[in-house]
């Protein structure tokens, strides 16, 4: 057997000589000086040779322990300089397969409006992408993910966490289903943060409503902004409903508001009445952006809408956010009207909420339109009414 003195000690000569160590394992002393490990094995009846490395850079005891390795391949009937070719292929597209790579593939997938997949990808390039999106996802593990959770928690965003934990599992799942990874890291640590206990969907009671729309109004931020928030206040739909509102969906004259079928939740059209505050608002934004698709249109692409993330950014601002999010308005909008004593399913009706009846739901829409635009007038003025208290 071999000392390391031997190997080090191990002069070129003329010709290529070896120097034996055990079960197969020599040192290749080559004429230019060049110190090579060689392993001799014999499978199916053929020898070859696996290369393992040059001395120094390889010791002896690296040799040896590389040597037992393959020696443990062969028992297997596995070739270890194959075996080598293969790892260095799976590398190779492993390398390709990264979660950026991977993540983009998903949203292309999903069945989402454009402006719900870019919210998602400006999500991603956010919060995750920084992190782990260049790793091969092979490589990324519950420790990575685990950091980049506590990070998002840490900053005040548990929400954005909770999202991009719901979003890097989705995209670990395709990789396992597509056999590009063995696991998803995220399972590991799907409980580790504790649950958001904000708040952010109660209902405000009316005094809160009139200094939300107040201290609103005077914000001193962008004017789509504010009409987006009002909007979304006067007729109570969704936040992304709102910022995302197009020209064509409106028709002021008999003051009805037609969302398409895309881009509700339910996929199903819905008709809104309009309060004469919701009309006025839209008249005076009409001269700003009427030449475009949107409403309101993004402030750095005027052919996209604005994010709804402006209205969270905006409540920021005013020390709102740990108290209401956009989404707590549809709550709160709810539950005072049905204390004001209007009927339970014309609320539902406006609120768009899912009637498991068809031939009911039909008729609910069309029968409770008249009530539903007389109960959004008094709703409008109750808003200017309770604003003027504060």
């Amino acid at each position: 057997m071999l000392t390391d003195a031997h190997c080090r000690n191990a002069k070129p000569r003329e010709k290529l000589y070896r120097l034996n160590d055990f079960k197969g394992l020599y040192l290749e002393i080559k004429p230019t000086g060049v110190k090579a490990w060689r392993y001799r094995f014999k499978l199916n009846s053929k020898e070859s040779l696996f290369a393992l490395g040059n001395y120094p850079d390889v010791s002896l005891a690296d040799a040896r322990d590389a040597c037992g390795e393959a020696r443990k391949l062969v028992k297997q009937g596995i070739s270890p300089v194959q075996n080598r070719q293969l790892e260095l292929v799976k590398r190779e597209l492993d390398s390709g397969n990264t979660f950026e790579v991977i993540a983009q593939e998903w949203l292309a997938l999903k069945d989402w409006e454009d402006v719900t997949k870019t919210r998602r990808l400006d999500m991603l390039q956010r919060v995750v992408f920084p992190s782990i999106g260049k790793l091969p996802v092979r490589q990324i593990t519950s420790a990575h993910i685990l950091d980049i959770l506590n990070k998002t928690v840490a900053r005040g965003a548990p929400t954005v966490a909770a999202e991009a934990k719901r979003t890097m599992s989705s995209v670990f799942e395709l990789a396992v289903a597509t056999l590009r990874a063995d696991t998803d890291p995220v399972w590991a640590v799907r409980k580790a943060l504790p649950p958001n206990k904000t708040q952010h969907k109660r209902a405000l009671s009316v005094e809160e409503i009139g200094k939300l729309l107040v201290d609103f109004d005077g914000h001193g931020g962008n004017f789509q902004t504010l009409n987006a928030f009002r909007l979304m206040w006067l007729t109570l739909v969704r936040p992304n409903e709102s910022v995302q509102a197009e020209w064509e969906e409106f028709d002021l004259d008999s003051a009805l508001w037609k969302i398409q079928a895309q881009r509700m939740k339910a996929r199903r059209e819905h008709v809104l009445p309009l309060p004469e505050q919701a009309v006025k608002l839209l008249k005076a934004m009409r001269p700003i952006t009427g030449h475009t698709k949107y409403v309101f249109p993004n402030r750095d692409d005027r052919a996209r809408p604005m994010a709804d993330a402006a209205l969270r950014q905006a409540l920021k601002k005013l020390g709102w956010a740990k108290k209401y999010s956009p989404h707590g308005t549809r709550t709160t909008g709810s539950t005072r009207l049905n204390e004001l004593g209007y009927r339970h399913d014309v609320i539902e009706a406006q609120l768009a909420h899912a009637e498991p009846n068809a031939v009911r739901r039909t008729y609910n829409h069309a029968t409770y339109l008249d009530e539903r635009r007389g109960m959004m007038q008094d709703w409008a003025d109750l808003l200017d009414t309770w604003k003027a208290k504060i």
